[in-house]
């Protein structure tokens, strides 16, 4: 327990808003047939996450900085920028979430959609505790790890209490973890135009799933994470172990998430999932009329986490990529830190305000992963090699199928993109 910290910080990150939602909605549509997704990704990032922390405690050097060293200053500084890019992508979508998640709370029960300056005030009051945390703490990693262990706690409580409630089927739980199409799967692996000329994603909620979940810049950071904690080279085994602890949490946290939503919302008859209130429904068991206001307090807690540790990914990378050093309370890092929060807000500001599409927004937020999460993973399998000791062979196989998962998802995004762009 008190080795755990680094890979805690990096569950708190990837279970975020977009997370929780993505997890809801497929257990949802899907039922038990996809709980194999998220507890496979969840595999594959242990793997990852436990090669960039052998790799974190070995370099005498930060990642960026050995980068820099062996393929050039500006390889180095493309990674910092691609991941930051990346970050702010993810930020945005992340502050949608955040809104889609209170807007029912806030309207007390009531219809219709939360008014601009509702939006407003959520994105203030959020981006705006997570600002003050990041300037005004010393000691930032500390309180980090503290605060991702107390929401982490808070969550996994919740997720398990109402878990026990609605008892979901133990045979369909177990059937769900054999790989297979899951329920209502149509279509082919990319996307296409339907007779109307719209373009359709086959399968897109577990893409959404997949991707929130196997996060390839939460199990590069691992690296960073280790090294504020203070490890060594002497610690490689502890580091790789916490690291795959870390996941496994996350992987079960939100496995409990798609069950919940399996046993309460699939197959309701006349029932949509077109709100998050509509979503919040699989806490009925357990929390009763409070439903609701504890998957939004569920969806705030996610993303208190998930807004600082992401921020803080894109604004360390970005200051060490530009030889600006790593430290997460030196002047760099939280000044960037705070630039990614800002940038964030300030693309989904625009777009609630009705000032520019979503869905440019969503397109541009997508293309740039598919430059980040491949160039991310090969980083990290390349610096894999270049350290003493070796790390083991598993972290390297299962990084592997996270390279292959990321191009996978790189080439459905691209050929989405084509169509988006490319009418006929």
């Amino acid at each position: 327990m008190r080795d755990l910290g680094p890979a805690l910080i990096v569950a708190s990150v990837v279970l975020g808003p977009g997370t929780i939602l993505s997890a809801s909605r497929v257990g949802a549509v899907h039922g038990t047939s996809a709980l194999w997704v998220p507890l496979l990704a969840a595999v594959v990032l242990g793997g990852t996450a436990a090669l960039a922390a052998r790799i974190g405690v070995a370099l005498a050097k930060s990642p960026c900085d050995e980068l820099a060293d062996r393929l050039g200053r500006p390889f180095a500084a493309l990674v910092g920028i691609t991941l930051f890019l990346v970050v702010v992508g993810f930020q945005s979508s992340n502050n949608f979430a955040v809104v889609a998640a209170l807007e029912p709370l806030l309207l007390l029960g009531g219809e219709g959609a939360l008014p601009t300056w509702g939006a407003a005030l959520i994105l203030l009051g959020v981006n705006g505790a997570v600002i003050a945390a990041v300037l005004g703490l010393r000691g930032l990693y500390a309180k980090l790890e503290g605060l991702m262990k107390g929401l982490v706690a808070f969550m996994a409580a919740a997720f398990l209490f109402n878990l026990f409630a609605v008892r979901p089927s133990v045979r369909d739980a177990v059937a769900g973890l054999v790989p297979q199409a899951p329920d209502g799967a149509d279509g082919g692996f990319l996307p296409t135009r339907d007779a109307l000329g719209e373009v359709v994603v086959p399968l897109a909620a577990l893409q959404g799933l997949v991707a929130t979940t196997f996060s390839v810049a939460g199990a590069f950071y691992q690296a960073y994470l280790v090294k504020e904690k203070g490890w060594g080279p002497r610690d490689g085994r502890r580091a790789g172990v916490e690291a795959a602890v870390g996941a496994g949490a996350l992987g079960l946290m939100t496995a409990m998430v798609l069950l919940t939503a399996a046993a309460t919302l699939h197959n309701v008859e006349g029932g949509g999932f077109s709100t998050t209130a509509d979503l919040a429904r699989q806490l009925s068991p357990f929390f009763g009329d409070w439903a609701v206001g504890i998957f939004a307090a569920g969806i705030l807690a996610g993303a208190l986490g998930s807004f600082l540790g992401n921020a803080l990914i894109g604004g360390t990378l970005l200051a060490d990529g530009l030889g600006k050093g790593r430290s997460i309370d030196s002047s760099w890092v939280r000044g960037l830190t705070v630039a990614a929060l800002l940038a964030g807000a300030g693309i989904a500001a625009a777009v609630l305000a009705g000032g520019a599409e979503k869905v440019t927004a969503i397109i541009i937020a997508q293309a740039l992963t598919v430059l980040g999460g491949p160039l991310l993973a090969g980083a990290l399998l390349f610096l894999g090699t270049k350290v003493t000791p070796r790390p083991p062979i598993w972290t390297f196989a299962l990084a592997g199928v996270g390279l292959a998962i990321v191009l996978a998802l790189a080439v459905r995004t691209a050929w989405k993109l084509g169509l988006d762009l490319f009418a006929g």
